[in-house]
């Protein structure tokens, strides 16, 4: 009898524990690699310039990232009502906790830098999402012109051939 109740008390302990480690065993680290791919972004915000003051800024393109760090892209782009047609070369970072670091240069048709930026990003819905903030703005050849941006960033995995997921 005393063996039964032993065994019913461990068998109790061990069901209460099961679901506690069950969700730390299922979240899955983010990497590089849960990045890489072709993604579709949207961009949508304003810009404070030191002269005309807010400026309204979009963007809609595809990021193409790698394995090693690095991404190109292309997009469309207005600001302040001017549509251009850019593209966009960086170095990204990921950690673990699904957030990650996007470093890069915006270049017009000719190849002339047009601004550089830095975008903190997090990977959400199983790594099939970005959502993403702009911290840094240097509008100009370099050293470039600080401006304050307040944009943001929605973007979809696209799976292989170009469809989205």
């Amino acid at each position: 009898m005393r063996r039964n109740i032993v065994r019913a008390i461990c068998f109790a302990a061990l069901c209460l524990a099961l679901p506690a480690a069950a969700p730390a065993q299922g979240h899955r680290a983010c990497s590089n690699a849960g990045l890489a791919g072709a993604w579709g972004y949207t961009e949508t915000g304003t810009v404070i310039h030191p002269t005309a003051g807010a400026v309204s800024a979009a963007a809609v393109g595809i990021y193409t990232f790698d394995h090693a760090g690095t991404f190109s892209g292309t997009q469309y782009s207005s600001t302040g009502g001017m549509i251009n047609q850019d593209t966009k070369l960086g170095t990204y970072t990921v950690d673990a906790d699904c957030t990650a670091t996007l470093r890069l240069s915006v270049f017009n048709q000719s190849g002339i830098l047009l601004r550089t930026s830095v975008w903190e990003i997090v990977l959400d819905e199983n790594a099939t999402e970005i959502r993403g903030i702009m911290t840094s703005l240097l509008v100009g050849p370099l050293p470039g012109i600080p401006m304050p941006p307040i944009l943001t960033m929605n973007a979809k995995k696209l799976l292989p051939g170009g469809r989205g997921k």
